[in-house]
């Protein structure tokens, strides 16, 4: 019984904890470029009551055994980097990407760090920067009086200027992708760095021969988040950890039962 009620708390703390995930995707669903999470669980150890296999005589053995679990845990909680949909919004600055990749911004203590929101901004100087102000890399600097600014699909920035005819180009959008985005590190604000699970970035131009996808101007990505989903995953979250905590009841009115027996 006392095996019950440890396993049955484990489920019931592994089920606390899917629960804040859902929690975070649900509060996120109208983030942009957000990426839901998925809770993913392991079974513990097990104690190993007659070895499946151990000898049960001369010529025989075991054929399953008799093990008990002793409970479950959250083992990760894996970011889902399907694409999610396009928003238009006819903002010129703002991109979306189609397919792989991801921005390269730059923090203000000169690291990299990544993202897919696109949603862009012109700072004091004419640089392209996040809602945050942190300058995307390589730097791409628009002129204030710059009109038309068209960013093509491969990641081309131009701009015509009064009383021109002619397009003048600021530069090019590069993207980044890793080995296992689902590796990377989420800062918050959208934005992720590469751990040694992600691996180093690739870069490329978009559509290039890396693999990463295109841009699509005037459109945001908006979250992958499934609101019909995570209530689903919700109630199954909470009836499991409901069928745990009637398992600790169950063990401990056994317990109750047994103190009644010593006692009559």
């Amino acid at each position: 019984m006392i095996r019950a009620l440890y396993s049955a708390a484990s489920g019931m703390a592994a089920q606390q904890t899917n629960v804040e995930n859902i929690a975070n995707n649900l509060a996120n669903a109208n983030t942009n470029a957000f990426k839901a999470r998925r809770a993913q669980f392991q079974d513990l150890m097990y104690q190993s009551m007659v070895q499946p296999g151990a000898a049960a005589g001369q010529s025989t053995v075991v054929p399953a055994g008799l093990q008990l679990g002793l409970g479950t845990r959250t083992a990760s909680n894996e970011t889902l980097f399907s694409v999610g949909a396009f928003s238009e919004t006819d903002n010129p600055l703002d991109v979306a990407i189609q397919g792989n990749g991801f921005f390269q911004v730059q923090l203000p203590n000169g690291e990299l760090a990544y993202t897919r929101n696109g949603s862009f901004q012109l700072d004091k100087n004419g640089n392209l920067v996040t809602g945050d102000g942190n300058p995307i890399q390589p730097a791409i600097t628009i002129p204030q009086q710059a009109q038309s600014v068209v960013i093509a699909s491969d990641g081309t920035v131009s701009y015509t200027l009064p009383g021109q005819t002619a397009t003048q180009q600021a530069g090019q959008i590069q993207l980044a992708n890793f080995p296992n985005p689902a590796g990377l590190n989420a800062l918050g604000g959208s934005l992720y760095q590469p751990t040694d699970a992600s691996g180093n970035a690739t870069v490329d131009v978009p559509g290039g021969q890396q693999g990463m996808g295109t841009l699509l101007q005037g459109y945001i990505e908006q979250s992958n988040v499934s609101v019909v989903q995570e209530f689903v995953n919700l109630i199954v979250a909470q009836r499991g950890y409901e069928a745990n905590s009637k398992v600790v009841q169950a063990a401990d009115q056994m317990y109750q039962d047994v103190n009644n027996l010593s006692h009559s």
